[in-house]
């Protein structure tokens, strides 16, 4: 995971922190210049672009009273505070798990030694990394009523720096519906000089009635040459390798991070679809079951985890047909398996594999049995792999 890898940069969190991104980072910085700062923002990109980090950067931009044409001036002591993450006027809310006892709920203050150990770590990750701090187990997380209570709370005090008041909401579509609707009221009459910064994959999940509250701010991708410079330059990757990474993350940069270590994650999701298309095409019913159970006990976000990596590898492996290796973004590993495994993946069945996967992820996320969800699946894979 990319906690490990830290970052080598004499002021965090700043504009010069943000791999690529050139020009959604001169539109933020202008718009402060110009004094035309939107009460409410939404980050829209998809995971890996860099959302947080550019949320982080800008809010310290905001608060920060001595900025420059580019960055922070980092030596403030407002700059001084976000180095640690310690700003009295800056609040974060973020997907959680409830471990307090009834009838008390926990919020995110009781996880914030966490967020902050982990901004600090990298701000680049995904939301299976954050489960993992926080030993969330079998539980989905999600940012619940008791939390718009808390910033309505903290946002009724004075700034105490007596400049901006910032609130970062990271992944705002796991609010449930009374959190946002609490919010609402604050998007329409905000308290003076208060910013929101919401970031969001899935913009479509997040109420009509705050995206319409708000200002949207859509981020791209990273190229794959910004990709590759910052493994050159921040993690001493060589030229030939880091271009091959920047290829294979499709411009994700947390998925650059990881294929330059260890990942364990990764490594388990291959042998487990390699163990399910063994097993199925042999068709193999007492492995299959013990597959789906060994599945069924590594909690939802995991397994929802593995079966996107399930599309992904189906999709790698119907590309894979055309000889098109401009268009393949696999690892070596995940490649040498599919010079076997391709064939089986055409035309005929690549819809059908699609379509029950995706069948699959909507009954995990209802918490539907994943024993029988993982069985089933397995079971019709029999079936769609000899139509191949």
């Amino acid at each position: 995971m990319p906690h490990s890898l830290k970052k080598d940069l004499n002021n965090v969190f700043s504009f010069n922190d943000i791999i690529g991104q050139e020009q959604v980072k001169r539109r933020l910085i202008q718009e402060v210049q110009e004094g035309r700062i939107a009460h409410a923002q939404l980050f829209c990109g998809p995971v890996g672009s860099g959302k947080l980090p550019l949320a982080l950067a800008y809010a310290r931009y905001l608060c920060c009273p001595n900025r420059t044409a580019t960055d922070a001036c980092g030596t403030c002591p407002s700059c001084v505070k976000w180095e640690k993450l310690v700003h009295p006027d800056v609040h974060f809310i973020f997907p959680i798990v409830n471990k307090a006892k009834s009838p008390k709920v926990s919020v995110c203050n009781d996880f914030l030694p966490q967020w902050r150990q982990q901004l600090i770590a990298n701000p680049y990750f995904y939301l299976s990394h954050w489960l993992d701090d926080m030993d969330a187990e079998n539980k989905q997380a999600q940012i619940f009523t008791q939390e718009s209570e808390e910033i309505i709370r903290k946002l009724s005090l004075k700034s105490s720096e007596g400049g901006y008041k910032v609130t970062i909401v990271w992944m705002a579509e796991k609010m449930n519906e009374a959190c946002a609707n609490k919010l609402l009221k604050l998007f329409e009459e905000p308290p003076a000089r208060t910013v929101f910064l919401l970031i969001t994959e899935t913009p479509d999940m997040i109420l009509p009635t705050i995206q319409s509250r708000t200002q949207r701010i859509n981020i791209p991708r990273i190229s794959e040459a910004d990709i590759a410079a910052a493994l050159q330059s921040k993690y001493g990757v060589q030229p030939v390798d880091s271009e091959k990474i920047a290829h294979l993350a499709g411009g994700d940069f947390i998925k650059a991070l990881e294929a330059i270590q260890l990942n364990e994650e990764n490594e388990l999701f291959f042998n487990w679809f390699v163990s399910l298309m063994r097993l199925s095409y042999q068709r193999k019913i007492r492995e299959m079951k013990q597959w789906s159970e060994q599945l069924a006990s590594i909690g939802r976000e995991r397994q929802k985890s593995f079966l996107d990596y399930c599309q992904r590898m189906i999709r790698e492996n119907f590309i894979y047909n055309f000889h098109r290796p401009d268009m393949n973004y696999m690892t070596l590993q995940e490649e040498n398996f599919s010079t076997r495994f391709a064939p089986f993946v055409n035309e005929r069945n690549v819809m059908g594999i699609v379509h029950e996967l995706t069948e699959a992820q909507i009954h995990i996320e209802q918490n539907v049995n994943p024993r029988m969800v993982f069985f089933d699946f397995a079971l019709k894979m029999i079936v769609l792999l000899k139509t191949g």
